[in-house]
């Protein structure tokens, strides 16, 4: 079998990845030299402890065990399994933890309450104010700004493998077959579309105006590196708030009784930080949903951040190297996974992971390659 991938950020690199790990020949398309979405533009967090239970989590649990196989093959993915500490100041916050611990599923999350003490003996680094810390043994952490380079690498030496950067595909031609801005025709048995967050063009002319996916807008920041190492990734309370193993009654107290900061609330934020192979400490985000999104940055939410992390750190930040924007595509049901569409006879439109790409990609591939028997 001949597959055409189209696109090469995460979700596309690893449809590439079953296609040639099953014996096929895979020709990849990519509008830019390199991908330069939001698959670059993420935590690189393989985040499992948040997610819903059924479909969602199981996906993601399917996607550690994938990412942790492809990392001992390919170390340049930078794969650590670092798991994750949410550190809690707050009554109302442990509660949260503790209704999360009661869930059925904690166990497979590898859920933990730790003492503060317990949770820098983990993670030294964090010196700052807190009482206590939830732990999640099964997430992970890879590096996303050089994981498609290297996925890339190892998938052209199967010599099953083509990657064509600097194309636009235009055009749908015949069963499986597409046409680029070049006017190269590639013939295939199956074409994936996965373009992320680029909805319109051609997208929208075989999948139809109402697609059930809209674009989410971030911000985010890297700094200097830490001088020290961050065991694992990190994250705050607000996280709660917005990963939906976290609803609980317990939940609805912290939101009546512990309002968000106004700014974190005006930009729908929550911490996250991981760090980078380099020392330095990716840091975030924002979620903006109202189009038009604006083209700048703003710094109110940058400086709400640092103030975050610096409580947990104890310390200064180190300066603050990249700010960034990125957009990713999520589908406007946000229980789905993914929106999975077979747009034309052979063609098939792979998007909307929403925040869990990188996570879940993995294994979105492997239900994508079950289902059309590849």
């Amino acid at each position: 079998m001949r597959v055409i991938v189209v696109g090469a950020g995460v979700v596309g690199t690893m449809h590439a990845w079953h296609a040639v790990s099953r014996g096929h020949q895979v020709v990849q398309i990519e509008r830019e030299s390199e991908a330069r979405g939001a698959s670059l533009r993420n935590f690189g967090q393989i985040w499992v402890s948040g997610r819903a239970g059924g479909e969602e989590l199981e996906t993601a649990l399917r996607a550690r065990e994938l990412w942790e196989g492809i990392g001992r093959r390919v170390p340049g993915l930078g794969f650590r399994a670092c798991g994750s500490l949410t550190p809690l100041r707050t009554p109302a916050e442990t509660a949260v933890a503790e209704a999360a611990l009661a869930r059925a599923d904690a166990a497979v999350r590898g859920y933990k309450l730790l003492t503060a003490q317990e949770a820098r003996a983990l993670n030294p680094a964090l010196r700052g104010t807190f009482t206590a810390a939830l732990w999640c043994e099964r997430d992970a952490a890879v590096e996303p700004r050089t994981a498609q380079l290297a996925l890339k690498e190892e998938l052209l030496l199967s010599g099953r493998y083509t990657f064509l950067g600097g194309r636009e595909v235009r055009e749908v031609v015949g069963n499986a077959s597409v046409r680029d801005d070049h006017g190269d025709v590639h013939t295939g048995d199956a074409v994936i579309l996965a373009t992320g967050a680029w909805l319109g063009g051609l997208v929208r002319e075989l999948a139809g105006p109402e697609l059930p996916v809209r674009r989410v807008r971030l911000q985010m920041m890297q700094t200097d590196p830490l001088g020290e190492p961050l065991t694992t990734s990190v994250a705050d309370a607000d996280s709660f708030r917005y990963y939906p193993a976290y609803r609980s009654e317990a939940l609805d107290a912290l939101n009546a009784h512990q309002p968000q900061d106004p700014v974190a609330a005006e930009h729908r934020m929550q911490l996250l930080m991981v760090q980078r192979g380099d020392g330095g400490l990716t840091i975030g985000d924002t979620h903006e949903y109202e189009h038009p999104f604006a083209f700048d940055t703003v710094e109110e939410p940058y400086e709400h951040l640092t103030r975050v992390v610096e409580t947990f750190l104890g310390r200064p930040l180190p300066r603050i190297r990249h700010r960034w924007a990125g957009v990713y595509a999520q589908c406007t049901d946000t229980s789905r996974v993914v929106h999975r569409q077979q747009v034309r006879d052979g063609v098939w439109l792979i998007t909307g992971p929403g925040g869990r790409g990188m996570t879940c990609s993995p294994a979105i591939a492997e239900t994508t390659a079950d289902q059309l028997g590849w």
